[in-house]
């Protein structure tokens, strides 16, 4: 099949779905329209009056007031569902993830919305589902920068519903099963021709023939066209043979020299599954002029329901404004018509005889206009005769009808919509706090089905980037995650990480990086509705001053949070100060239980070495003198020994040289030296330059200098009748 014949089997089974669409939608398309206008009625636009009865008193120049009671009746529920916004919700649920790694997607996810502005398409979506009957919003995907290629996730709102078009066979809710959808754009005309040049002489018509009267003006209809492709495969499942974990893969994706091995084994489990892949296509007249493979696997289109029903074929969609339409025309109308009855009477006329005022016609006929001081009359005729006084008539009175007609107009809006007075602000009987929130929590059960579709859509929005996430973050980078309270700190993602998440300490032991695998783990997606976090924060910090009067003693331990989550000046700073002064045990730095006991054991057994090393130290002490005292007292007795002998031995002085190099050669073999660096001050050793001192009458030199003799240079005296030059008596 050639590309052209390609496009044109495209175009042409988008044709005959856009068809499909179109016959399934199309009378819950004309009531949207009708209740989004009349929700929006006003004195200007007259859409709560049916035309020919708008025409016919126009027409008479009777009144025809617009009162539109069924807006604040719808802002009732959209204001509640800003305040009340659901949350996306990350849960672990298997394949290495962790509740570490679920909460920084989730903060992921949170800075998703921050950066995109989500809540501005969560609330244009949600005006349009309470007020016409359903509205959408869409993931993106977009490179960060003009000078990056790292890609971001984006969620962008859709200013008109109708532009979009969803499969009519989906049977869940959210429509995440949709296999194809449509969204029209109307692009301005010089525009066009700026982005398709090759167009400019040939302007096409509308994508499908869809050329619905909303869109008017100078401008060219394009289409974007979503289609998921499922492409038949066999899901291969084999024990991994390093891990021996159960895994199962595509046989698709398993290289062809290691497929023959793995079925071979008997182990192996083999079914029939599917993959889906979303291709989106561009499409101008009749022409594709773009296409590309959408990296998610669902169509990124999120629609937010009202009501929703199917009889006999037919669907219909509808919000809060179609039960309130009969009840708000009813109140139009017996409101302008009091008005009418009130305004064709007179106003408050006098009642006069002729003869009364007589020549006074100048302050009389003006007497509804001016005010006189005083309004003179004939008091008695030409014969005589007293005239009566001239006397007023009672103002003009509403009719009691039109003003039970409007009472019960306003009761009816009332019953259908199940907001009554005191959920419209208006005091009712209720005094107490707990009285006043039971009777709005009874409200809130009515319209409460708005709020939790609502809440339907954005736990599908977090599905769809859930499964994004892996594969737009798919190289190592740095990103930005938001808590719940607004702060930011900074993730690695690493698609090369051994686990889900990882988080590194310093050398202090606090957190330095936090890094996150999002190819590793199972999670799933839930939608928590609640107050907003402004609200909850302002509950909070009032609990926290309540639990602080009646227990000041804690304020060492929660006072950081108390002031945290205060909303004034200093609040922050307050708590960055307080939060320095809380223990470690309560801020969850301490080392746990087992930890603590084995420090406890190791700093015992370090006093117990320290008091061991002493008692070595006094003992090595104390033998060391023992030694040194023996080996003195044995250099003493050889010295007599020396001087015994020269007395006694005769006077051969080779001999007596022999006797005394051998006495200096023992001597050199005692611990004298030793003993005197184990004995002598650390003073003394530094200034000797760590060279061992000699006892008193001793000197130890190494080399002995050119020209001395060992007795010499030793030091050593000699003994009586022996000279310096080892000679007896001199000689």
């Amino acid at each position: 099949m050639t590309k052209k014949q390609s496009d044109e089997t495209i175009v042409k089974e988008a044709k005959e779905r856009f068809k499909k669409c179109q016959d399934f939608e199309g009378m819950a398309r004309i009531l949207f329209l009708e209740d989004l206008k009349f929700a929006n009625g006003d004195s200007e636009n007259n859409w709560q009056w049916p035309d020919e009865l708008w025409q016919g008193r126009v027409g008479n120049q009777r009144p025809c007031l617009t009162i539109n009671k069924t807006r604040q009746h719808c802002l009732q529920i959209i204001n509640d569902s800003k305040q009340n916004k659901a949350g996306i919700s990350i849960r672990p649920v298997g394949g290495g993830a962790s509740y570490e790694s679920a909460q920084v997607l989730e903060g992921i996810m949170r800075y998703i919305e921050y950066q995109s502005g989500a809540s501005v398409a969560y609330d244009m979506a949600t005006e349009f589902q309470v007020k016409a009957g359903w509205g959408y919003w869409r993931v993106a995907t977009d490179y960060v920068d003009e000078k990056s290629m790292d890609q971001d996730i984006f969620i962008l709102e859709v200013p008109n519903p109708l532009s979009v078009y969803l499969d009519p066979d989906i049977r869940k809710r959210d429509g995440s099963d949709a296999k194809f959808a449509f969204v029209f754009t109307d692009m301005d005309k010089d525009e066009f021709e700026k982005e398709y040049p090759e167009l400019k002489d040939d302007i096409p018509t509308a994508p499908f023939g869809n050329d619905d009267a909303w869109i008017r003006g100078d401008r060219v209809r394009i289409a974007e066209y979503f289609r998921k492709v499922e492409t038949p495969d066999i899901l291969v499942s084999f024990t991994h043979p390093l891990t021996k974990q159960r895994v199962g893969v595509l046989k698709s994706a398993v290289p062809s020299e290691l497929l023959e091995g793995i079925l071979d084994d008997p182990d192996t489990q083999l079914r029939d599954t599917t993959t889906c892949t979303i291709e989106w296509y561009k499409v101008v007249g009749d022409k594709i002029k773009e296409k590309k493979i959408w990296p998610g696997k669902y169509i990124p289109l999120v629609r937010v329901i009202g009501e929703e029903t199917l009889i006999e074929g037919r669907l219909d969609r509808k919000g809060h404004t179609r039960a309130l339409k009969d009840a708000q025309r009813m109140y139009n109308y017996w409101t302008s018509s009091a008005v009418e009855q009130v305004a064709l009477q007179a106003k408050m006329p006098y009642m006069a005889a002729a003869e009364s005022i007589e020549g006074q016609e100048t302050y009389w006929e003006t007497a509804n206009r001016e005010n006189h001081a005083v309004l003179p009359y004939n008091a008695f005729s030409d014969d005589g005769q007293p005239l009566p006084p001239p006397t007023r008539q009672e103002p003009p009175v509403m009719a009691q009808a039109y003003l039970q007609g409007m009472q019960t107009a306003g009761m009816e809006m009332q019953m259908v919509s199940g907001q009554y007075e005191p959920q419209m602000g208006q005091q009712g009987s209720e005094r107490t706090g707990q009285a006043i929130l039971a009777r709005q929590r009874k409200g809130d059960n009515s319209t409460y089905h708005y709020i939790d579709n609502l809440a339907l859509a954005i736990r599908h929005t977090g599905k769809i980037i859930l499964d994004l996430i892996p594969k737009i973050y798919d190289t190592r980078r740095v990103l930005l995650i938001m808590a719940e309270d607004g702060t930011t700190q900074e993730v690695e993602v690493n698609p090369q990480a051994q686990v889900a998440f990882q988080q590194k300490l310093n050398h202090l032991g606090k957190t330095a990086a936090r890094v996150l695998n999002p190819n590793i783990g199972k999670y799933e997606v839930q939608a928590d509705v609640g107050p907003a976090y402004a609200t909850r924060r302002e509950e909070a910090f009032n609990a926290f001053t309540l639990i602080l009067t009646q227990a000041p003693e804690m304020a060492s331990l929660i006072g950081d949070i108390l002031f945290r989550a205060g909303d004034f000046p200093g609040a922050d700073e307050a708590a960055i100060r307080l939060k320095r002064m809380v223990p470690p045990q309560a801020l969850g730095e301490a080392p746990d239980l087992p930890m603590q006991q084995a420090q406890a054991q190791i700093h015992q057994l370090a006093q117990q070495l320290m008091v061991s090393g002493a008692e070595i130290k006094m003992l090595k002490e104390k033998l060391v003198s023992k030694d040194q005292m023996r080996d003195i007292d044995a250099y003493e007795a050889e010295t007599k020994r020396m001087a015994a002998l020269a007395k006694t031995l005769p006077m051969d002085q080779q001999g007596l040289a022999t006797i005394i190099h051998q006495l200096v050669g023992d001597s050199l073999q005692t611990h004298l030296a030793s003993i005197q660096r184990e004995n002598a001050p650390d003073e003394a050793q530094n200034s000797s330059g760590g060279a061992p001192s000699a006892p008193p009458g001793l000197t130890l030199t190494p080399t002995a200098p050119p020209g001395a003799t060992t007795q010499q240079h030793l030091g050593v005296a000699p003994p009586p009748g022996i000279g310096p030059d080892g000679k007896l008596g001199g000689m």
